[in-house]
């Protein structure tokens, strides 16, 4: 049983560093506005993109059938949807920005916990494995942390509470990991349908709220080139 809670205590430190290091580079960047923003912004929806297409729905693919798949897809973004609509509400000033911050947060939640349900699994075969595995995602949640962090500090809210919640968006990591070595055999199913529920909710982040954001930064087509770099990017970091 302790070996148990170990492998939640690394699953939670793998989630907290690797987001949480995306987290510190943004707030370093000292300015970010205009030009530097699209690129960013570009970025990190093409970064999002590949993610989703090379790393999320590939392994969804690989392990259950297509309507699990579709359907996972369509509830994440009805999902996502309703939660933007709340967060509309909620947030009557407008201010953008720290909406797609918290739209950002709650997907990459979500994409963490089958992730920490994968290093569960890895250290029941192996330790080798599971450490292997654990320093994977924890590379992989860099960008995610960067993802997330830079439109929250655009929205006002200051560098301690962007560190804290890019932080909280790896914890998910640590509960996943918790059930995948508690359990041990999980239904491919549902790891299939949460990777593809994460996968449709990180699609409508950045179909509906990153890039366009991108593009209204600038009239420049910064923003082009910005998610062509993340696309590519994102592919180099899913196959690693």
């Amino acid at each position: 049983m302790e070996n148990i809670y170990e492998i939640g205590i690394i699953g939670f430190m793998v989630g907290v560093i690797g987001t949480g290091i995306g987290g510190i580079i943004s707030i370093l960047v000292s300015d970010i506005k205009g030009n530097i923003l699209s690129f960013i912004m570009g970025l990190s929806g093409g970064l999002m993109l590949s993610i989703i297409c090379f790393d999320l729905l590939e392994e969804a693919f690989k392990i259950t059938s297509l309507p699990i798949n579709i359907a996972g897809l369509i509830l994440g973004i009805i999902v996502m949807s309703l939660i933007e609509t709340l967060l509309r509400k909620r947030n009557r000033s407008g201010n953008k920005y720290r909406r797609i911050g918290f739209l950002l947060l709650i997907g990459v939640a979500l994409h963490n916990f089958p992730e920490g349900l994968a290093i569960g699994s890895a250290f029941l075969l192996t330790k080798s494995l599971g450490i292997g595995v654990s320093i994977v995602i924890a590379v992989h949640n860099i960008p995610e942390g960067i993802c997330m962090a830079t439109p929250m500090r655009m929205g006002g809210i200051n560098r301690l509470e962007v560190l804290i919640y890019t932080m909280l968006a790896g914890a998910p990591i640590g509960i996943g990991a918790f059930i995948g070595a508690l359990l041990g055999n999980i239904s491919q199913n549902f790891i299939g349908l949460c990777l593809s529920l994460a996968g449709g909710s990180m699609l409508y982040i950045a179909c509906g709220e990153l890039i366009p954001s991108a593009k209204e930064a600038s009239t420049k087509k910064i923003q082009t080139y910005g998610i062509l770099i993340g696309f590519i990017l994102g592919i180099l970091i899913t196959k690693m």
